[in-house]
């Protein structure tokens, strides 16, 4: 499925901060969470999640950018920086669009179950993860 999947050696607490769902997080739980990602590739064209499939990773765009589409039609174009896929950590529901690679991708993902295993290890982890979901749906509500 995902090309080039490979545990790295350093961490991505940067990248992981800028994730509304994160954002609320202390330095040590975002090292914590980055120590647990791993780097990926992806080759233009190449599905990195796929609508109606079960969601269990989450994706950072390190560099590159991907389509996202529902139901064919294309929704939103994602950039380095942007993320997709947050909701598979806290829900292993399907998921509700497909995400293709349309151009080399650099992603880091951070699987369902090594969430949860920091989740465990730091449980106030947990209050700071729903304020910043709060935090998101606050923004959202506002823009509608």
């Amino acid at each position: 499925m995902i090309a080039g999947r490979r545990r790295i050696p350093s961490d991505y607490p940067g990248h992981l901060a800028s994730v509304p769902l994160f954002s609320q997080c202390h330095k040590a739980e975002l090292k914590s969470l980055a120590r647990r990602t791993a780097d990926i590739t992806a080759e233009p064209g190449q599905v990195l999640i796929r609508e109606g499939h079960g969601a269990y990773d989450f994706f950072v765009i390190v560099s590159g950018e991907a389509e996202v589409s529902r139901g064919g039609r294309v929704a939103a174009r994602l950039t380095a920086g942007d993320w997709f896929g947050e909701l598979g950590l806290l829900d292993a529901a399907l998921r509700d669009a497909t995400v293709t690679a349309t151009t080399p991708m650099e992603l880091i993902v951070l699987a369902q179950w090594d969430f949860e295993q920091a989740l465990e290890e730091a449980p106030g982890m947990t209050r700071r993860l729903l304020a910043g979901m709060a935090q998101r749906l606050r923004s959202l509500d506002q823009r509608s």
